[in-house]
């Protein structure tokens, strides 16, 4: 019997996590998340997001896609796990959980439509209401997530008078774009510059307010050229074999839905 996992590939989840998008939606996650002063203050207390932004990176992919496409228990199991360290850390406040929680699916849902997944506003309340698995997974009570971009829409309203740009987001915002990496392959492959063209257009795809908190420029037409640029990176990530870009748990999940690795 197929272990049918938290999300179909039916599901706009799916849909979304498994497109080529995903790349410079999780930059933007982060640079978005790091704008809650008292959460990034514990992140960076507890941490070594300073030191390790491309590894904090790394974990919450593992993160996403382990929810998104693994079998049930091994999703439960994970997000056991990062209830535990959590709490341990004192990094378990629904509030601030919550927070993070939005800043990721309004970074993974506007990053995938401006680069050109077509999505109908029905199926975008449906990413979010759907995404509530998530948020509950890591401990935030369900009648407090948004489930529809309305819903979504006034959450951020609501939460601005509480965001600012810390001296931990603005290190972080650095870390991102220019993560620590061992010199040979800094010097001796394309992987500096192309994590810097990743980074810069995820900062640059961050809503006007947000950018605006980091101090940076919201120039006339900057936001066109940012969707262009959006479109132009997803079609070319498309073209990397998928053996390549899409994790294990990714394969497992096609397999066991008997889909193309590929699709």
């Amino acid at each position: 019997m197929i272990d049918p996992g938290l999300y179909s590939p039916t599901t706009i989840v799916w849909k979304i996590h498994s497109d080529p998008s995903m790349v410079v939606g999780g930059i933007r996650a982060l640079l978005q998340q790091a704008l809650h002063p008292v959460a990034m203050a514990g992140v960076a207390a507890h941490s070594n997001f300073r030191d390790d932004a491309w590894g904090r990176l790394q974990r919450t992919g593992d993160y996403v896609t382990t929810i998104t496409f693994g079998e049930v228990a091994e999703a439960n199991n994970f997000a056991s796990r990062v209830r535990s360290i959590h709490s341990k850390l004192g990094l378990d406040n629904p509030h601030h959980l919550l927070w993070v929680h939005m800043a990721m699916v309004d970074s993974f849902l506007d990053t995938a439509v401006r680069s050109g997944l077509d999505l109908s506003d029905i199926e975008k309340d449906l990413y979010i209401s759907q995404m509530r698995t998530f948020a509950e997974l890591v401990g935030i009570p369900s009648a407090d997530v948004p489930i529809s971009l309305q819903e979504l829409r006034d959450y951020f309203k609501e939460i601005r008078p509480e965001l600012s740009a810390s001296d931990d987001a603005k290190r972080a915002a650095l870390f991102l774009s220019i993560p620590p990496m061992p010199k040979m392959v800094r010097f001796a492959t394309p992987a500096a510059p192309a994590w810097a063209t990743l980074a810069t257009l995820a900062a640059s795809s961050l809503p006007a307010w947000a950018r605006t908190l980091y101090g940076w420029p919201n120039l006339p037409g900057a936001q066109i050229a940012t969707s262009i640029a959006l479109k132009a990176t997803r079609a070319t990530l498309s073209l990397i074999p998928s053996a390549i870009i899409e994790p294990p748990v990714f394969k497992n999940a096609c397999i066991r839905w008997n889909l193309e690795a590929s699709a």
